[in-house]
């Protein structure tokens, strides 16, 4: 199998044990289903997703939202783009082999994919450390390998947000996925983008720093994501991995997006002092 991404927050973020982990993972997706206004964007399945990362009893009830959305769905292969919270670094780390543990068994890496994308840019590069102990990319995982089993991923780590790294990623998986999709009959590659949105505001102010980000989400505008992110950069911990998924989205033929589900920390905690914002979104 190659080079194997030991699983970093297993049974702290998340259950540790496959039977416990697919229980919490199946507990919100039903939440999710049952909610009667979630079923009206039940429709054709997503190119693209926009998951939170934070600890599962936290961020999953709203990343189900997302996720629910692929379920029966088929893919060839998923590209997974998050932030780098320890490690600084300009340009994108990917993870070009191997496979990555989860308590549900090993996800594969799309290697083939992966040493495409890494080649069609210089600002991809391998970088180990960055994917250590980073997890905005593993706290996708446990959805991923609950209702996409067997699609392998490729994870890509986004260090310093600018403007030109976000936009060029998102050029970059365009151009690469659209060409694998002309040559690879019914390829079809869903897109990932992993972000939590506002720290540690009430949860008022939160949800009115956050509603900048969903407004520019539901309007399918990555260029006005990026100039909101310039202003107050503290707005999404993703904010770059948003607008390299949303604009490599719209290049492959998504013509609309859709915030599915916006929370807080305190929905569950209680606490409504000081909340990190949570929002799900998908493109088709």
């Amino acid at each position: 199998m190659g080079e194997v991404r030991p699983a970093a927050v297993a049974g702290t973020w998340y259950p540790g044990t496959r039977a416990a982990l697919e229980r919490a993972v199946d507990s919100h997706l039903e939440a999710a289903g049952n909610d009667a206004t979630a079923n009206r964007d039940a429709t054709s399945c997503p190119l693209a997703l926009i998951a939170p990362h934070a600890g599962l009893m936290y961020s999953g009830p709203v990343a189900a939202y997302a996720y629910r959305l692929v379920r029966g769905c088929s893919y060839d292969a998923i590209v997974m783009v998050g932030p780098s919270h320890y490690v600084g670094f300009e340009g994108v780390s990917i993870w070009p082999r191997g496979a990555w543990d989860t308590p549900v068994g090993p996800v594969t890496v799309a290697e083939d994919l992966a040493a495409e994308i890494a080649a069609a840019s210089p600002a991809i590069a391998e970088r180990p450390a960055a994917h250590a102990r980073e997890h905005s990319l593993e706290m996708q995982m446990p959805f991923i390998a609950r209702l996409l089993p067997g699609v392998p991923v490729v994870p890509l780590v986004m260090g310093y947000q600018t403007r030109q790294t976000a936009e060029q990623l998102g050029d970059t998986l365009a151009r690469t996925l659209g060409q694998r999709a002309a040559g690879v009959e019914r390829a079809r590659v869903l897109l990932v983008a992993s972000s939590d949105l506002s720290h540690f505001n009430d949860a008022r102010t939160a949800s009115r720093m956050d509603g900048v980000i969903a407004r520019h989400v539901d309007g399918f505008d990555p260029e006005a994501l990026m100039d909101a992110l310039e202003r107050e950069p503290g707005h999404a911990c993703g904010g770059g991995p948003m607008v390299a998924v949303l604009r490599a989205a719209r290049t492959l033929g998504a013509s609309r997006a859709r915030v599915l589900r916006y929370g807080d920390s305190g929905d569950v905690s209680g606490d409504k002092a000081s909340v990190v914002g949570y929002m799900a979104a998908a493109a088709w």
